[in-house]
């Protein structure tokens, strides 16, 4: 109490906020009345004053440390003479009003960026200037320049950058070939997307025979060649402090904001097809189990001998004498070569326990107008699962000479089951009462095995998806603790240096550990803001205090796994934006869906037809009151028993879409099945027999529930004083149910009528 805490403040749409505090400590509540003079993205010192019933604490502001410097975006209004704009962030809380000489000619209802004059007070509103006009919200492509500007995802090159991108060759010198492996005739291939504009991986298999007796070798020889972006991209220069600040590309539909400059990641590092390029190259031998027994690193210089897609790949392998074989006749055998080592390697992945979950992933196919036009699965076919395991096999063994050599470097780490989450994990499988649950210090296999149990049942959804909700996210850090998911001692990245930054850093490590040599990291890489203490992890390492080379490594790694998170959530954004306004052509129609998660406030459902998310409140679901079980991971009426959990099929309506919120909402149609359950609910609360009835109509189950309350009603009416209808009959009124039920349960009689008027 009363202690004094520092960090970053994180606004919330309905007006209070949180503070993050950046010794990774509870966030601590701010009210409404707290929220005035500061905005989301503000360095607070904040009081503690005092703790909720839960144990939670509520802070009072003491001093603004830092104003948030990045513009604000959103739209420019003109209400009753004044300029204004609603900032897009709906966490900003309060509007921004922009003088008459700020609008720097921009329209009523444009987009724009503002820049703060002056901030907030407990008794102003913030005060600003337009420095950049976006243009109209309907705009094709004005999604994507909301989400990099509201995430501060880095989108324009400097200059630098630029000029020295420029500078490269447009192809091979004799010089870059120089101490190079030439395999320019060896027929590697790349397998891509449709829609892939960079390659940076290609591949190729032979059988491999070696030795004799014991000794003997059976199995393949594996080549994966990886674009060599190192060798353009040196430390220190522009183009590489560019790379540092994206860490990743950022991927949204029909667009992509590349790490790489394109002239470098479209063309002079993207292994295209029939023109030689410099690569990193992966040589391993797989034996017939699918262990990788020798690898060795080298680079080399390459030529695709062919572009192919994942679906032709996969109408080769699954009809070799077909038309799309017939095209590529002669690297046919090639690919059956990759098929036999893929085989393999699976086969290992499943004695290694590797957890192994069928999800459905969807692709978004837009209009020229960038639009959706319609949400398709995107299906995972042999020629998908063939490459993941190459590069699998590539990226283990970069792991494992990295870690051999005892050199700094990044480590891709994912680890199990936190103690809460576990022990959360155990009461659900013992709830469903499966036969199958965890230890208590649970390996891969475990996951693995339940997976495999359990994919065949009704409600497989909802127990995948609690069992990857208990596993935590993976990240870049320089400590190897092995990959829980994929069941290795050591993983990391090192297939796609094109995109990603941790794997060009993994590069550089293995060229220099080839010369002899040690990398060093960049102490420039240093300048980056204090990450927070995320749950379940260590406190992260002050940037400007990292000393040694291993501290060095750890900030490196967590501020690419910061931007990977950044990149992941802008994507989403847009994604919810598209969605959305795709909805609203849909308001007041019916669709079929799939609960996908259940809260205490309600329902996630997912169209089937449409793949797209909404919510069904709590209040939408009936008349009742309805409690959430968290351990069952369901919410079940008090009054008839009826349940909702992950993976019930239900009929929804669309009856709201929020562009601004990125929030659809669904209302619960009740069809003659639901109808159905509730009678029979209903039957079982009475004592009723069901043999013998015919299941009640809709409308007669919801006749007889307004009967009972109008009974229960009728008897309460009397209890109280109320005169009640005369019947022509003279039968005597009976007892209030509750009270019988109350009396019996104690053991009286209920009491007998009177046959007196009250």
């Amino acid at each position: 109490m009363l202690s004094e805490v520092d960090g970053t403040l994180q606004g919330h749409r309905d007006g209070h906020g949180f503070l993050l505090p950046d010794a990774g400590a509870q966030d601590i509540y701010l009210a409404p009345q707290e929220m005035h003079a500061v905005m989301h993205g503000d360095r607070l010192r904040v009081r503690i004053t005092r703790y909720d019933k839960r144990g939670r604490p509520e802070g009072r502001v003491l001093e603004i440390l830092e104003r948030k410097k990045k513009p604000i975006i959103g739209r420019l209004l003109l209400e009753s003479g004044v300029w204004l704009v609603a900032p897009e962030d709906k966490r900003m809380g309060q509007d921004i009003l922009i003088p008459k000489n700020g609008t720097a000619n921009a329209t009523a209802g444009q987009v724009v960026a503002v820049e703060l004059i002056e901030p907030p007070s407990l008794y102003s509103q913030p005060v600003g200037r337009v420095v950049e006009v976006l243009g109209e919200i309907d705009d094709p492509g004005m999604e994507i320049e909301i989400a990099v500007r509201k995430y501060d995802v880095p989108h324009r090159f400097s200059a630098e950058t630029l000029a020295q991108a420029a500078k490269l060759p447009e192809k091979l010198r004799a010089v870059d070939l120089k101490g190079r492996i030439d395999l320019r005739d060896v027929p590697l291939v790349t397998i891509d997307g449709e829609d892939a504009r960079d390659f940076d991986d290609a591949v190729y298999c032979e059988p491999h025979k070696q030795g004799r007796g014991k000794t003997a070798f059976n199995g393949w020889r594996l080549l994966v060649a990886i674009a060599d972006v190192s060798h353009y991209v040196k430390p220190g220069d522009p183009l590489d402090a560019d790379a540092y600040e994206r860490a990743t590309s950022v991927y949204f539909p029909r667009r992509v904001i590349p790490m790489l400059p394109e002239k470098l990641s479209n063309g002079l590092c993207s292994l295209n097809p029939y023109e030689d390029r410099l690569s990193m190259v992966c040589d391993m031998l797989v034996s017939e189990t699918g262990e990788v027994q020798a690898y060795q690193f080298y680079p080399a210089v390459i030529c695709s001998h062919a572009r192919f897609t994942y679906n032709e790949v996969a109408a080769i392998l699954g009809n070799t004498h077909g038309p799309e074989a017939a095209k590529r006749r002669e690297l046919v055998p090639h690919l059956l070569h990759l098929h036999e080592v893929y085989r393999a390697l699976l086969a290992e992945r499943g004695r290694r326990g590797a957890i192994d979950f069928d999800t459905t992933e969807t692709q978004i196919v837009c209009d020229d107008n960038g639009r959706i036009e319609k949400i398709v699965p995107r299906t995972r076919n042999e020629a998908h699962r063939l490459i993941e395991e190459a590069m699998l096999a590539a990226n283990v063994c970069a792991a494992d000479f990295i870690a051999d050599a005892k050199h700094g470097s990044l480590f891709r780490v994912h680890e199990g089951p936190t103690p809460e989450k576990r022990v959360a994990l155990q009461a659900y499988l013992r709830a469903l009462g499966l036969g199958l649950s965890i230890s208590d210090n649970p390996k891969p296999q475990e996951f693995q095995a339940i997976a495999a149990a359990t994919k065949e049942r009704v409600d497989a959804t909802q127990i995948h998806a609690m069992l990857l909700r208990s596993m935590q996210q993976a990240v870049y850090t320089s400590a190897n603790a092995g990959h829980f998911g994929l069941s290795y001692e050591a993983y990391t990245h090192f297939t796609s240096p094109i995109r990603r930054y941790p794997d060009l850093l993994v590069h550089r490590v293995i060229k220099a550990l080839l010369s002899n040599k040690r990398y060093h990291l960049d102490a420039g890489k240093m300048a980056v803001p204090m990450p927070a203490k995320r749950p379940g992890r260590a406190q992260p390492i002050d940037p400007a205090k990292a000393s040694t080379e291993l501290e060095r490594w750890e900030v490196v790694g967590a501020h690419c796994s910061a931007n990977e998170r950044r990149a992941d959530e802008a994507s989403r954004d847009v994604e919810a934006w598209l969605k959305c306004r795709y909805m609203r052509e849909h308001l007041g129609e019916e669709f079929a869906g799939t609960v996908s998660a259940v809260t205490s406030f309600g329902l996630f459902v997912q169209l089937d037809a449409l793949f797209v998310e909404g919510l069904i409140h709590i209040t939408e679901l009936g008349g009742e009151y309805f409690k959430f079980d968290e351990v069952r991971q369901e919410l079940r009426g008090e009054r008839t028993g009826i349940r909702y959990a992950t993976g019930a099929k239900v009929q929804v309506q669309v009856s709201r879409v929020d562009l601004d919120a990125r929030k659809i909402d669904f209302r619960l149609v009740q069809d003659s099945e639901e109808a159905r359950l509730i009678a029979r609910a209903q039957r079982d609360k009475a004592g009723l027999p069901a043999a013998g009835r015919a299941a009640p109509t809709p409308v007669e189950a919801l006749e007889d529930l307004r009967r009972q309350d109008r009974e229960v009603k009728k008897s309460a009416g009397k209890k109280a004083g109320k005169p009640a209808r005369r019947s022509t009959k003279s039968a005597a009124p009976t007892a209030h149910p509750v009270k019988a039920a109350r009396q019996a349960a104690r053991g009286k009689a209920a009491p007998k009528a009177t046959g007196k008027k009250r």
